[in-house]
Formats: structure tokens, sequence, C-alpha cells
């Protein structure tokens, strides 16, 4: 490209150009014009950049700080889940407690009308002697 001297630039009219000024209008013009025609004739698409894998890298510490919430995150919600199951558990355990019980007095209901009162009473302590044994 042939470049205008100071002399012609004042008789077009035109200002003067320095070497770091033209640069940057260069640059300027390059974004401002369009590109042309596209080969896929879709002109109605936005350009798309150029793919580069190494924009999205992070630093180390970044993705360390990243793991460590993470990891903080994990602990709570197992902490959470170990609790609500131990509820669970209890609950289960107070139900199964119930039904045992209820049982154990159904049967004793069971042989109370076929034995003595006294008698039933002494199976009772016999048994309930029986099972801390065997525990």
């Amino acid at each position: 490209m042939h470049r205008l001297s100071l002399l012609e630039r004042s008789i077009l009219g035109l200002p003067p150009q320095n070497m770091s000024n033209e640069s940057t209008t260069t640059r300027a013009k390059d974004q401002e014009l369009p590109q042309g025609m596209r080969k896929n004739g879709k002109q109605w698409h936005t350009p798309r950049k150029a793919f580069r894998p190494t924009a999205g890298l992070t630093s180390y510490e970044q993705r360390e700080k990243r793991r460590l919430s993470i990891a903080v995150v994990k602990a709570k919600e197992k902490e959470l889940k170990e609790e609500k199951e131990a509820e669970r558990q209890q609950r289960i355990q107070k139900i199964k407690d119930k039904r045992a019980a209820k049982e154990e007095k159904e049967r004793y209901a069971k042989i109370a009308e076929k034995m003595h009162k006294k008698r039933v009473e002494r199976l009772k302590r016999k048994e309930k002697r029986n099972k801390l044994l065997n525990s």
C-alpha cells in the first residue's frame, strides 16, 4: 500500500498520521469490515470464533478450592443422611418393640385363660430370667 506523505495529506485535507495511530485504525477497520460471502451460503449465522481448548482452564488453586468446597458439601450431605437414617432405624426399632410386647401380652392372655393367674405370673418371671441369661 502506498503511504501518503505529510504534504500530500495536507493537500487532500487528511489529518497527519503516526505509526501507532495507523495500527489502531487498521485494527478497528478490520473489525468493522464485513468478512465477505460465506462458502456454505449461510450468511445469517453469526461468525464463530476459533476453538481454543486452553481457554477454559483454571489455575490449580481455583480447582483445589472448588474440590474442597465440594468435599465439604458432600460431607455435610452424608452427615445429614446418616442422621436421617438413624432416626428412621429408631422408629423401626420402636415399632418392632411394640409389636413384640403386644404379641407377648396376647400370648400370656391366651395362657391365662387356661391356667391359674399365679401360675401364669410364675411363667412370666421364669421366661424373663431365661431371656436375661441368654442375652
